[in-house]
């Protein structure tokens, strides 16, 4: 693979170092490394710089202890890595440096990756090691390895294990604590305001869930999707909870078959001419599913309960779905369910309330897009497919690690952008248009005996014309009103809905 540093006078190290000298047919890493010539470490675009006192010898041991000490674990970078290197290879550098933290985490790597057993004894004494360096990852729950006195702390298991890199981004969301945030704004309002305010922000966030889809569905669809979005965290996740979940986004099987899909799948388009598939993303291959989807439920059950921070769960486990598309259809709108359903289980959302994630998403739709984007095109290239009688896809090479192992570090901090409009934002800004919508009507109701539903009506209409009253509301609707009470109405709608912005 050609792979070149930003700078001439730059050496590869690590993972970049060894995709170019075993001419590893892999997607890269988001964040690359070189050593320079310069005593000061820096970053250029996607490149990490480190001095010259951290550039490792050209040899396996010195190139792979490199990238776990300062790349953390890239799992199908070493996947591609050791289906090249030779057992003995590995099992020399063991016998080298039988007591080395990264001799142990590359024999216990080189095992579990390729379920083999290398010709080594299990250690006998030593201190346990993490896998997982936590300064640069995100280590999930702790299951000790005796054979090379290994604590496994990966986010997974070997068919499903995507990886978070520990950014200041994340670190500085983690920090603000938002789950207790919501918690102390929730608890604040009375407990008719939050279920009113719940109430629209389960609508908002059904509706946009459709949007996303370029769908716009009668309402009893959207009604019997919010139903099951409002029931998210109570039922047991589970691949026939999965399939139900489908039955109600696909009302009608006619044209689509139920369950785990039979054939190949992609998103994009159709050329005019040909009506060949144009993919912009394709999906794990048909054959793979039923290993991929076992592995996602394991994953689900290892963290779910654990200390692992909920929104990351929520972002590896909801982007790894999608990304896997394990149905012919509906697989968008359950990704954004498995949202929900992990935020509420995890108790990171107040009891009663749908944090609208889907409506936030709608409004940074090309941002959304982008982080999808960022798995599917660099895996691209590395997917051999064909056309079908059907127009679909046909993938005729090996696939799996593109979808059971990848860095979810940009899509978890897009979610935990979401997370974080929809408590800081979305939820207040409610819960003050409810106050304030109460208000209103409490001091029209005063000044007339008019019905709810036609102050409903006019609190619409004085929405839709920047606090103005429209000449044909006036003429229709409202006729009954004196020039005088219109004024009074719109300077009302000005001082409770305008002025205190």
């Amino acid at each position: 693979m050609l792979l070149a540093p930003p700078e001439k006078e730059l050496a590869l190290a690590g993972y970049s170092f060894l995709i170019v000298e075993y001419d590893l047919n892999t997607s890269l890493p988001d964040i690359l490394f070189a050593t320079g010539e310069k005593h000061k470490r820096y970053k250029k675009a996607n490149w990490e710089v480190l001095t010259p006192r951290h550039k490792p010898s050209r040899d396996l041991f010195s190139q792979l202890t490199f990238a776990l000490k300062y790349e953390g674990i890239c799992l199908w970078v070493l996947k591609a890595l050791f289906n090249k290197v030779e057992a003995k290879e590995v099992e020399q550098i063991v016998r080298n440096e039988p007591t080395s933290l990264y001799s142990r985490k590359i024999w216990f790597l080189y095992e579990w990756l390729l379920e083999c057993k290398l010709d080594l004894p299990d250690l006998k004494q030593g201190n346990y090691t993490e896998l997982v360096n936590t300064k640069l990852q995100f280590g999930g729950p702790e299951r000790k390895e005796k054979r090379q006195r290994i604590i496994n702390n990966l986010p997974g298991n070997l068919y499903f294990c995507p990886l978070v890199r520990r950014t200041k981004k994340l670190e500085a969301l983690i920090d603000k604590n938002l789950q207790r945030v919501a918690l102390e704004q929730t608890n604040a309002c009375h407990s008719d305001l939050l279920s009113r305010a719940a109430a629209f922000l389960l609508l908002a966030d059904t509706k946009a869930s459709y949007s996303i889809e370029g769908e716009q569905p009668a309402y009893t669809r959207i009604e019997r999707w919010g139903r099951i979005v409002a029931e998210a965290g109570k039922n047991a996740l589970s691949f026939e909870e999965l399939e139900r979940l489908q039955s109600v986004v696909i009302s009608d099987y006619r044209f689509v078959m139920p369950g785990l899909r039979l054939n190949g799948a992609f998103i994009g388009n159709h050329d005019r001419a040909t009506g060949l598939p144009l993919p912009e993303h394709i999906s794990a291959r048909a054959e793979d599913l039923d290993q991929l989807m076992q592995g996602f439920f394991e994953a689900y059950d290892l963290l779910i309960n654990s200390d692992y921070p909920a929104v990351l769960i929520a972002g590896q486990l909801a982007f790894g779905f999608v990304f896997i598309h394990p149905f012919e259809d509906g697989n968008g709108r359950l990704h954004r369910y498995l949202l929900h359903h992990i935020l509420a289980e995890s108790g990171f959302i107040p009891k009663g309330i749908v944090f609208p994630i889907s409506a936030v998403i709608l409004e940074r739709i090309d941002e959304y897009r982008k982080v999808l984007e960022n798995y599917s095109k660099p895996r691209l290239p590395f997917i051999e497919w064909r056309p079908t009688q059907q127009n679909n896809v046909e993938v005729v090479n090996d696939t799996l690690d593109l979808y059971r192992f990848f860095d979810a570090t940009q899509q978890t901090e897009f979610l935990y952008d979401c997370v974080e409009h929809t408590i800081e934002v979305s939820l207040p800004n409610e819960v003050n248009y409810l106050i304030k919508h109460d208000e209103f009507v409490s001091k029209v109701t005063n000044m007339f005996d008019m019905p709810d539903r036609l102050i409903d009506l006019l609190i619409r209409f004085l929405q839709q014309n920047d606090g103005l009253l429209s000449k044909s509301a006036q003429e229709k609707e409202f006729s009954e009103l004196t020039s005088d009470e219109i004024i009074l109405i719109e300077q009302l709608y000005s001082d409770i809905f305008i002025l205190r912005n």
